[in-house]
């Protein structure tokens, strides 16, 4: 990791889809993206009780379906019978949860680029991240070529995976190889650098409250991608960017534009 390679993904994305104008992690809130102009997406993935990967960040149905059940109790077709965007606004009042192959086709569809954060819940580290790359992979084999997880081979088409869980992203790394990933992290560790170099990922993902000029300058200096959440200040945003950021997320889809310049 030291050759300067330049990001080939688009450099703001719409967090969960749609920031804050749009129930989270929905096909709805991606759309609400692209009326602002976003053609690029975080959003987070789950497994169901079968094994199907859906999107949904936490582990729970309380809070974004003011539902008592779990994610891993209930089987996709389950979920996708329940209203995730009432909660939100009335415009979203019978939108439910995507699948992650759905929602891959759909953002294939409308040229969309996602960040997949692999989100497990407890115990199921492994087995969400070899679901979600197995079920990207076969939706973008056409173009995940051989060597894809390395940032000289990068497909500015192809999603980037990344995960809190280094279980998660190992599994990923297992099942589809060729996928390029992401390390997420909070504050960045003393060991970042080994540990992206064991994990075989391309971009290091962090909080940018934790983030200063002098660490990004020694991540971007050792030929690491550096990707930040949640940037919700337009002001924070040319800070960053300043500093060499290669990309971020934002909730803020209204305040900031997808095509903020950066370096």
């Amino acid at each position: 990791m030291s050759a300067q390679i330049s990001w080939p993904y688009p450099r703001v994305l719409a967090h969960r889809g749609g920031g804050k104008l749009a129930p989270e992690n929905t096909i709805a809130a991606i759309k609400v993206g692209l009326e602002h102009g976003y053609r690029a997406v975080e959003f987070d993935a789950m497994l169901a009780a079968d094994g199907v990967p859906v999107l949904m960040h936490d582990a729970t149905l309380q809070r974004t379906a003011l539902n008592s059940g779990t994610v891993s109790a209930l089987h996709a077709a389950d979920l996708q019978r329940i209203d995730v965007g009432g909660w939100h606004s009335l415009r979203f009042v019978g939108e439910t949860v995507p699948t992650l192959e759905a929602t891959l086709d759909f953002c294939r569809v409308h040229q969309v680029w996602p960040n997949i954060e692999i989100k497990p819940t407890p115990g199921f580290e492994r087995a969400t991240g070899s679901a979600v790359a197995r079920v990207t992979a076969q939706l973008y084999s056409d173009q995940i070529c051989v060597d894809g997880d390395q940032r000289q081979h990068a497909d500015a088409r192809v999603p980037l995976l990344s995960s809190f869980s280094r279980d998660a992203l190992m599994a990923a790394r297992d099942t589809a190889p060729a996928l390029p990933r992401g390390w997420l992290v909070n504050g960045v560790p003393p060991d970042w650098y080994e540990q992206l170099r064991r994990l075989g990922c391309v971009s290091l993902h962090v909080n940018h409250r934790y983030l200063t000029a002098e660490l990004a300058r020694k991540i971007t200096q050792a030929g690491v991608w550096l990707f930040c959440y949640t940037v919700n200040s337009p002001q924070r945003a040319r800070t960053i960017v300043g500093w060499g950021v290669d990309a971020f997320c934002t909730d803020r889809i209204d305040l900031i534009d997808a095509n903020v310049s950066c370096p």
